[in-house]
């Protein structure tokens, strides 16, 4: 399944769940240095679908705050949950 997500780095409350602008909201506490907040985004997405880390494969978007990434076995009625969350 691809899925848009939209990373928000250095956030005190991590989490994923929520919507902007159509794409998953993933709040890391890691900061925007050397890929750190997209390697913890991919962790957190893939802990929130229940997948393995490896999954989960980034398509697009490394240097971005938007990106879209594949989960291997996701569940498009977690991911209904998610944006609704």
């Amino acid at each position: 399944m691809r899925i848009t997500v939209r990373v928000r780095p250095g956030s005190a409350r991590p989490g994923v769940g929520g919507e902007h602008d159509g794409a998953l909201v993933v709040r890391v506490s890691a900061r925007a240095v050397d890929g750190q907040a997209t390697a913890a985004a991919l962790d957190a997405v893939a802990a929130a679908f229940g997948v393995r880390r490896h999954a989960v494969r980034l398509v697009s978007g490394a240097a971005s705050r938007t990106k879209i990434v594949d989960v291997a076995g996701g569940d498009p009625a977690v991911l209904d949950r998610l944006l609704a969350g």
